[in-house]
């Protein structure tokens, strides 16, 4: 049976209460994945007694750039120490808890058709604003309290085993990049190289791969570009924009792809199946005897970065040079080295790929879920 809806004013209200007593220093902000992080705001010389404090279950939300984002920025607060945020932002709770679930809502918040619904609702300004009660005169269903306790059960035994995967994802990468630092950095003095090994380039062991493919032959699902490809070596979220012309780099599994924009952002991804590339991800193919694990440990260490932005082209948006980074230098070990790295990789790279797809069908379930929440 499908859930009546409501007006979400009902079942809220606007709580204002200012950090007098300065016992919070640390503001938070919101992340467009609806989520609570640490504010990047220059707060020095700051009165923080105006901002507003955020208390276990209460939300906070960015109305102010709805319309440009498409998105609206939006927070539960699930830890039982109060924080505080913006006081541009605004801060309510439920009050009826026993008809509606802050949990549950938080889920209604975290749907694309929520986010959709929201952008209609914004004003003319440039921004695209969204207004206290156009937000408090949108409808969500509100089934019962057990149905509600079910979906966020539901709900929360997904999120927490992509939690657990993504911990394990951790652990398996620190392990494999402390092997790497074992064999092929600790202790290794260039300029006195141990027997067997030898000085070279990066263009010794891999190329850069040129081989293009129609863009209009491959799924929307195993193009990659610089916009879903995440910082900090996370890897790479599924694309969802592809274009329909022009062609592309063709990747196979274990290339390694790195964005040739912004490298600072150290954008890098061990491609786990085939597909193909935008113009500003550089794809490098390892050559025998040296490997995909060694050549993707290799490229994923932050020097590498670093001498990658030594060479950049342009300041607002730096471009890597690729003779430049071809020319990046390594210490070559012999190939008994090589071969027993690859056989102590293999295993951990299984698991670390295993647990990637398992967490990508998770989200998927996850989005199914809150899917059917407006059915």
């Amino acid at each position: 049976m499908t859930a009546e809806y409501h007006r979400l004013g009902d079942y809220i209200r606007e709580v204002n209460v200012r950090n007098r007593e300065l016992k919070v220093t640390d503001p938070m902000g919101i992340n467009i994945d609806k989520h609570f992080m640490p504010s990047v705001a220059n707060v020095i010389g700051t009165d923080l007694s105006t901002y507003k404090l955020v208390s276990k279950n209460q939300f906070a939300c960015n109305l102010m750039h709805v319309g440009r984002d498409e998105k609206t920025p939006m927070a539960i607060q699930t830890d039982d120490n109060p924080f505080i945020v913006s006081p541009a932002y605004f801060v309510f709770e439920v009050t009826k808890t026993d008809e509606l679930l802050p949990k549950y809502l938080m889920m209604w918040f975290c749907r694309k058709e929520f986010d959709r619904n929201a952008w209609f609702y914004t004003d003319a300004d440039v921004r695209g604003g969204l207004g206290k009660e156009a937000l408090m005169d949108m409808q969500l269903p509100v089934p019962s309290i057990e149905r509600q306790r079910e979906i966020v059960s539901e709900y929360e035994t997904l999120t927490r085993r992509i939690r657990l995967n993504n911990q394990m994802i951790e652990k398996l990468e620190a392990t494999a990049q402390a092997l790497y630092h074992k064999t092929f950095v600790a202790g290794i003095d260039k300029q006195n190289l141990p027997d067997g090994w030898h000085l070279a380039k990066l263009g010794n062991v891999c190329k850069l791969v040129d081989e293009k493919i129609s863009l209009a032959d491959i799924k929307e699902s195993v193009y990659i570009s610089t916009e879903n490809m995440l910082k900090d070596k996370k890897g790479i979220v599924i694309s969802t924009n592809k274009p329909e012309e022009g062609k592309g780099t063709r990747f196979l599994i274990d290339d390694v792809l790195v964005s040739n924009t912004r490298p600072y952002f150290k954008k890098i991804w061990r491609a786990t199946f085939d597909g193909a590339s935008s113009n500003d991800v550089l794809c490098f193919r390892a050559i025998e005897p040296f490997n995909a694990s060694i050549l993707y440990y290799t490229l994923v260490q932050d020097v590498f970065f670093d001498y990658v932005m030594a060479g950049s082209n342009g300041v607002k948006m730096p471009r890597g040079e690729k003779d430049w980074i071809m020319k990046y230098p390594l210490a070559i070990p012999p190939i008994h080295n090589i071969v027993q790295y690859q056989g102590l990789t293999n295993n951990l790279r299984k698991q670390n790929v295993c647990r990637k797809q398992e967490n990508i069908k998770l989200t998927e379930f996850q989005s199914l879920l809150l899917a059917k929440m407006g059915q």
